[in-house]
């Protein structure tokens, strides 16, 4: 088993360093909030007291930051790298930028070290169960290094490609996300205006050609599908405001790349307008409530 420094033990990195003790691993925590830490603690883990602190005698260092600024700031600015021993592997499991994402990558491989960038898919409830999936960019020689550190927190572990490609598929699925949640929210609303029971445009839809993950799992109608997100009361498993985090990544990957996204815009748009009404911490199941706010 390995030892394991974490940085970033917040709703998905807590349940993840759980997963990691559970796997047998040694795992010490760092994060900005006591109580973050506290609740890792107490479920065996060890404390950090700074983020060098954490990469300091440790076989690989996992990060789970909100955005690339945090990111470039633990391994540009902190004493992070300096501190490190040598071999030691770094993980970085935040969904950033890929322009963010790479500045580490080349950071990282000047002082001697190598990384996988390995945003997630799963959500709070993935993380929780050890169901995630990694989506990984970096060499395959320290990716394969890193397999049994993943198979701790996930099931679905796949090599991306180069250093960042992760960031770029874990960008790429969520602008498909965010669209689908849209157009499901639009069609559920659409057939109940028409008449039509929300569980008869399930039932349809899902044995259909509309069938979709988000469909399956986080119905965006409350009463759509027993379990759905919707059916919760919108209570957060991936926030509304988390998805227009990745959608705005999206956007600016497109426009680095030159690529044409007009779906992926009008989705980045709608997710603005609908945390601008308030409802950023909500599921983006939610999003439904941008379509029809009187929505029961």
């Amino acid at each position: 088993m390995s030892r394991i420094g974490f940085i970033g033990v917040g709703k998905m990195g807590n349940p993840m360093a759980h997963n990691l003790l559970k796997s047998g691993h040694s795992v010490k925590v760092f994060d900005l909030s006591k109580e973050a830490i506290e609740s890792v603690v107490e479920k065996g883990a060890l404390v950090a007291n700074s983020p060098s602190d954490a990469a300091a005698d440790v076989d690989f260092v996992i990060t789970m930051l909100p955005t690339g600024k945090e990111v470039r700031d633990i391994f540009i600015s902190s004493e992070l790298l300096r501190k490190a021993s040598h071999g030691t592997l770094f993980i970085d499991c935040s969904t950033i930028d890929v322009e963010s994402s790479l500045t580490v990558h080349t950071t990282v491989k000047k002082a001697g070290f190598s990384m996988i960038d390995a945003p997630v898919s799963g959500g709070t409830v993935g993380a929780e169960k050890g169901t995630l999936t990694f989506m990984c960019g970096g060499q395959k020689e320290i990716f394969e290094k890193c397999r049994e550190v993943f198979e701790g927190m996930g099931k679905n572990i796949v090599h991306c490609g180069g250093p960042s490609q992760g960031q770029a598929v874990k960008i790429c699925n969520n602008m498909v996300a965010g669209t689908i949640f849209l157009a499901t929210a639009e069609a559920f609303v659409l057939g109940e205006k028409l008449g039509v029971e929300r569980e008869t445009i399930f039932n349809v839809i899902s044995t259909s050609s509309g069938n979709s993950w988000v469909l399956e799992n986080a119905c965006p109608l409350p009463g759509g599908k027993p379990g759905s997100g919707g059916s919760k009361e919108f209570k957060p498993g991936f926030s509304a405001q988390l998805m227009l985090k990745d959608l705005r990544l999206s956007q600016a990957a497109a426009e680095m790349a030159g690529s044409s996204t007009p779906l992926g815009a009008c989705a980045t748009a709608a997710y603005q307008q609908h945390i601008n009404n308030g409802y950023g911490q909500l599921d983006t199941a939610s999003i439904c409530l941008l379509i029809d706010p009187e929505i029961e």
